[in-house]
């Protein structure tokens, strides 16, 4: 309640009071008014007394309560100033220390542009030493510097291709890693659907041994034995988990029968090394000439054919060592002969000469230079060369329609190679593609200095390439590798992939007297 009602409640019980008193002054007497007026007033006051204690005390509280408020307010004032006091203190202190360091940034600002001058200027004076010292080089060198500058191209340009090339082995390498395992898969798959009769017989050759203990003086001391025999032979030996056998794969079988009999000679007489075996190969390769010579004139004599060439002769030995479509070449070309005197004599012609026309018509097969035209084409050269009659050239140079007849007895030898061959038609040019296709690879890489010998083995899947020690170091070498691999992917067409192994070894040889 407010100081106001207080009083006037108080000035309503007076007005009562003074009330009550006319009322009593009308209606009573004297004294009983004053009385009542006494006690009205002394009640009245006792009521304004009461009223404005009750009012003193509500002012009180009320202004407690007031001064409470605002000191509450006031302090809130004053945390609020002091905040504004140490964040102000806090900004000057940011601002003096944006201060020092702007100052410090333009020191550092005139100190480094003091630096760049001094570097410009040490620049300078080094260009100066520098086109000073190039020109004293130039005169004790007697080299310019765009000459030098040059050598050095050169010198990184092969240090850059070295590394090009460790980075293609590298990358060879991981690829055959990576793919090994699908590989394997496609060529067992591969081997279990193809016949490989033929194959082996044109590529492979088995030689058995009487205990394995003898692979290993094969092999040699770190390979040296076995290194020595593929490089003088041109042979690949694959010595394998095979019980007593050892492999010899190459396409060229006078090749296979020379390292054939070298190993057997030096298995027999118990010393194998590298001098050995190459004294050893070089004898066989005697022997075997000596008798691919004698092979030649029995054949002649057999089939009584006279007065041939030697080099005619030679030929014909030479086929014992090679084989058309599976069947040993020499024996298809006895039956072929054989054929032609039966079939000339029943025809009323000359059996002698189909004879001689047939054991000829093959001739171009086993060539000494390989020359890039058909065997058919090459044989009746060959014929024409060494004096042969003009219709057994023509019937060997026309016995697979190469060119035009012009005899009775080239039909005959077509015919007869047929039937000995059992295998016209289509199939007829797979063995001389196959050939020659090995052949191109041996004159690829036989082209690039450096390289003494090429042997294509394993069915022309590999290239071996023996190079000179003192032409090639190992980069060189191994770049070559790469080189011939690329010439060979571009320029030829051959099934699956051909490996290119290059081969560059050292050989110190004196002897003690």
């Amino acid at each position: 309640m407010s100081i106001i009602a207080t009083i006037g409640i108080a000035i309503a019980a007076a007005a009562a009071a003074g009330g009550l008193a006319i009322y009593l002054t009308g209606n009573g007497t004297k004294n009983r008014r004053a009385s009542i007026l006494k006690e009205a007033e002394a009640e009245g006051e006792m009521i304004k007394k009461e009223k404005i204690l009750q009012a003193k005390e509500k002012f009180i509280q009320l202004k407690s309560e007031h001064d409470r408020n605002v000191n509450e307010r006031n302090q809130k004032v004053a945390q609020g100033e002091q905040r504004l006091k140490q964040m102000e203190s806090a900004l000057e202190g940011k601002q003096r220390e944006l201060e020092n360091k702007t100052r410090d940034a333009e020191g550092l600002r005139e100190k480094l542009t003091a630096q760049m001058a001094s570097l410009d200027k040490r620049k300078e004076e080094l260009a100066g030493v520098i086109r000073e010292q190039n020109t004293k080089l130039e005169q004790i060198g007697g080299m310019s510097a765009d000459e030098a500058k040059n050598i050095l191209l050169e010198n990184m340009r092969s240090e850059a291709q070295a590394s090009a090339a460790a980075y293609v082995s590298e990358t060879l390498e991981e690829a055959k890693m990576t793919a090994s395992k699908e590989a394997k898969k496609i060529v067992v798959q591969s081997i279990q659907r193809v016949a490989t009769e033929t194959a082996i017989e044109n590529s492979v050759t088995v030689f058995n041994i009487d205990s394995d203990e003898v692979k290993g003086r094969i092999i040699g001391r770190e390979g040296r034995n076995i290194r020595a025999l593929e490089a003088a032979t041109g042979v690949e030996i694959i010595v394998d988990d095979t019980p007593e056998a050892i492999i010899l794969s190459g396409f060229d079988p006078v090749r296979r029968e020379i390292a054939r009999l070298a190993l057997h000679q030096l298995v027999t007489d118990g010393r194998i090394h590298p001098a050995r075996i190459e004294e050893v190969v070089a004898k066989v390769e005697k022997q075997i000439e000596e008798e691919i010579v004698e092979v030649g004139k029995r054949t002649t004599i057999d089939m009584g054919i006279h007065n041939l060439h030697p080099e005619l002769i030679r030929l014909i030995g030479k086929m014992k060592y090679r084989s058309s479509y599976g069947q040993n070449l020499l024996q298809h070309a006895r039956e072929t002969a054989n054929l032609c005197g039966t079939m000339a004599a029943e025809l009323g012609l000359n059996a002698k000469t189909a004879r001689r026309a047939g054991l000829l018509h093959d001739i171009g097969k086993v060539p000494d230079d390989q020359p890039e035209l058909p065997h058919a084409l090459i044989g009746m050269q060959l014929a024409e060369k060494y004096k042969e009659r003009p219709e057994v050239a023509n019937a060997i140079g026309a016995h697979h329609d190469e060119m035009e007849m012009t005899s009775l007895i080239a039909p005959i030898v077509q015919v007869c190679d047929a039937i000995s061959g059992a295998r016209p038609g289509a199939r007829r040019e797979v063995v001389e593609s196959y050939i020659k296709r090995l052949k191109e690879m041996e004159d690829i890489a036989a082209e690039y200095p450096g390289v003494m010998k090429t042997y294509a083995i394993q069915a022309g899947r590999e290239l071996r390439v023996i190079v000179g020690a003192d032409k090639l170091d190992d980069v060189q070498s191994d770049q070559l590798a790469h080189e011939i691999a690329r010439k060979i992917q571009e320029e030829m067409t051959y099934p699956g992939q051909v490996k290119i192994t290059v081969i560059r070894e050292t050989r110190a040889v004196s002897y003690a007297k």
